[in-house]
């Protein structure tokens, strides 16, 4: 007799559970079954934030389901998921398919699961393990997905080929040109070789090393698991590339379609755990690409066993508020052409996809009889999808990159001049592309043409401002692009350190207004994201390779600050960017330097001690002197990667003993470069300035550190 429970309209078959859950992530699960059952999913964004931890992220977050969002299917697909867990992909494929079957080890995770997605009546949740229910299942699925499972083969399907076993137990549940969907991690993904870790495992170079014989999970190179596929007779695959990986997936490439130079550079957002940095992924990968070995560096892969489909990439920006959710394809046509599509992802994203259509027609208008490009746009009436033509060329972005690494800057100004050249015509005219930033322009020989203006207003924005933030984004996307002279390029553009600061809140402004309420990805990462560690023989080799919020201390004994009397502070910044640094001082310590941090920063000393004495006391007598600027009685901004605080201890009132203690609580906020010299330059200005601008610089100061802090 069958075993089944109804959560909502979800279905929970219990005809092989034997009451022991084989995979569980602790306590967590409780908290997460509690959010389901009583919050909606509106609200999850909001629980993600409050929670700031990696478990809640993983399972909530809404980018987890980017990785199968973009299969094309039409709605009439039947569809069966293997290691269903919390459900974090089974709404969106119930949402595509006619019927979904779920199978998964867990019966609380499978409780969460169904909670979550209780309004939809599609869906049965068989609870058990996959060897158990298979006989069970139907035979004429359209597809089958797992996601974050196959590498689990070994301890659930056991036998001496345990993977093609699991291979041809789903080859035999396959309808006639059905398809299998496989998303895993690579072995020899170039994250596991630059420091992070094994993502089963925890430890480091588990899968590069080779897995232990009673390893829980094993991950594949491409040719593993090509190997793997030929093995049980299937011939017919694609491999996809999730970017940074397939769990959080922001964009997707193949072997039709690979990154381009430069591309590649959102890294290091390990969420999960402490990792290493023994190098820069972003200058490694640029090397991988132009060596066209891509493919087998790749974090993860994404394989689409079966028939294949025309999607050669894509892209996510649902990072966004829901009126700006979208997702850009590159995709093939039936006439072997390649077409460019953006997609809205919520029904609030729809207008903003039409007003696509009105932009290029009012830029359009704009440049007749100028020499920048604007590449055309269609938009389907039935589905608000905007269809591009694909367009050859090389990104500006990339030219000017090859002027600096070349140290070519009079080559890099010419560049420049020529973009502001173009942009600038008919610059009165009321219709504006915001976001003309380096990447939005191919380049193809004298033929300059716009990509994306999405964010194209009907008003007057002089081609300045928009320079501005065209060089301001180009800068804070690699740390190379530093070396360029910022003033000069602003002389360049006539603009004062009054427009620059204006134009500073506008930007964060307008990243406000684009995300909406909740903060985005790097936000959350810099909330919850763990410490990446750089071994100390790379930082002697290459002082460019540092932890950017390590913290070192030095003392002077007379002679000045040396390397021979510094340290590494044991302490490290909380989660809040907060840290409190105990410092033992001999009566023979003349100063102490703290370097916060190796970055420009802005520090907010929360408080100073001195034996255990606040310096605000009158007897303490320390005096502090930062080669930053003072932004307000207790914070800091510093222009500078080598930040530094010294601690004065030679008044003549300060009461000294054999061994005294200096306590320092503070809090380091990161600032971008561009950002931190601005202010830092408001803060020098001459005494004369008005109260006005005082004030001005003041709110810039704290909205500043609002965008940073969050």
């Amino acid at each position: 007799m069958e075993k089944v429970d109804k959560i909502g309209k979800v279905n929970l078959n219990y005809d092989h559970y034997n009451g022991m859950d084989l995979y569980c992530d602790g306590d967590v699960e409780d908290i997460l079954l509690d959010i389901v059952k009583n919050h909606s999913k509106e609200e999850y964004p909001d629980i993600i934030e409050k929670n700031a931890n990696w478990p809640i992220l993983y399972h909530l977050s809404e980018q987890r389901s980017n990785i199968v969002e973009w299969i094309p299917m039409t709605h009439t697909e039947k569809v069966l998921e293997v290691g269903s867990g919390c459900g974090a992909i089974t709404g969106e494929l119930a949402r595509k398919s006619a019927g979904l079957t779920c199978v998964d080890l867990s019966k609380k995770r499978s409780e969460i699961n169904a909670w979550r997605n209780r309004d939809c009546d599609n869906v049965t949740i068989h609870v058990g393990n996959f060897r158990d229910i298979e006989p069970d299942l139907d035979r004429d699925y359209d597809y089958i997905f797992l996601i974050g499972v196959f590498e689990y083969g070994q301890g659930y399907i056991g036998g001496e080929h345990p993977y093609e076993n699991f291979l041809n137990m789903l080859k035999g549940h396959l309808a006639k040109g059905g398809r299998i969907v496989i998303a895993i991690e690579n072995r020899t993904g170039l994250k596991y070789f630059a420091g992070s870790r094994e993502d089963h495992l925890g430890t480091y170079f588990a899968g590069i090393e080779g897995y232990p014989e009673d390893s829980v999970a094993r991950t594949f190179t491409r040719n593993g698991l090509i190997q793997i596929f030929q093995k049980c007779g299937m011939q017919e695959y694609q491999f996809y590339y999730p970017y940074p990986d397939y769990k959080l997936m922001t964009m997707l490439h193949s072997d039709h379609y690979m990154p381009k130079l430069g591309e590649l550079f959102d890294n290091v957002r390990n969420y999960d755990r402490d990792r290493m940095t023994l190098f820069n992924e972003k200058y490694a990968y640029d090397g991988l690409i132009q060596d066209e070995m891509y493919p087998e560096f790749a974090n993860s892969f994404e394989v689409i066993l079966g028939p294949p489909f025309s999607v050669a990439y894509c892209k996510y920006s649902n990072d966004r508020a829901d009126e700006f959710k979208i997702r850009t394809d590159i995709s093939t046509d039936k006439a072997g052409r390649k077409v460019i599509q953006k997609h809205p992802l919520t029904e609030a994203a729809r207008e903003h996809i039409v007003n696509i259509r009105d932009a290029y027609l009012a830029l359009v208008e704009r440049f007749k009889g100028g020499d920048l490009e604007i590449n055309d746009c269609q938009i389907e009436d039935e589905t608000s999808v905007a269809t591009f033509s694909y367009v050859n060329g090389v990104p500006l972005s990339a030219l000017l990159d090859k002027c600096l690494a070349a140290d070519d800057m009079e080559g890099f100004q010419k560049l420049f001049q020529e973009y502001l050249r173009r942009i600038s015509y008919r610059d009165d005219y009321p219709v504006a592309d915001y976001d003309l930033i380096f990447p939005n322009i191919l380049v193809n020989g004298p033929i300059w043409t716009v990509i994306d203006y999405e964010w194209t207003y009907g008003k007057t924005i002089p081609s300045r401002e928009i320079a501005f933030r065209a060089l301001y984004c180009y800068m804070q996307e690699d740390q190379k692009r530093m070396k360029l002279d910022v003033d000069k390029m602003y002389r360049l553009l006539d603009l004062s350190r009054e427009n620059v600061a204006v134009l500073l809140e506008e930007e964060a402004a307008f990243q406000i207004y684009v995300t909406g309420k909740h903060s985005s990805m790097v936000e959350l990462w810099k909330m919850i994201g763990q410490k990446n560690r750089i071994p100390k023989e790379l930082r002697a080799e290459d002082p460019n390779n540092v932890i950017v919020d390590r913290i070192q201390v030095y003392r002077d004994y007379g002679e000045g600050y040396t390397e021979e009397y510094s340290e590494y502070a044991e302490d490290e910044y909380d989660q809040s960017g907060s840290v409190t640094v105990v410092i033992s001082v001999d009566k023979d310590v003349r100063a102490v330097r703290i370097d916060p941090a190796f970055t420009t920063c802005v520090v907010t000393l929360k408080a100073v001690l001195w034996n255990g004495v606040s310096i605000t006391e009158a007897d303490t007598a320390v005096t502090i002197h930062p080669n930053g600027a003072w932004l307000s009685d207790d914070s800091i901004v510093f222009d500078t990667e080598d930040p530094g605080i010294e601690f004065g201890l030679e008044d003549e009132n300060l009461k000294r003993t054999e061994q005294d203690q200096l306590t320092v609580t503070m809090i380091m906020s990161s600032v971008a470069g561009i950002t931190a010299k601005n202010l830092v330059d408001y803060q020098t200005e001459d005494m004369e300035d008005t109260v006005a601008d005082t004030a001005h610089t003041s709110s810039l100061a704290q909205q500043i550190q609002k965008i940073f802090r969050r």
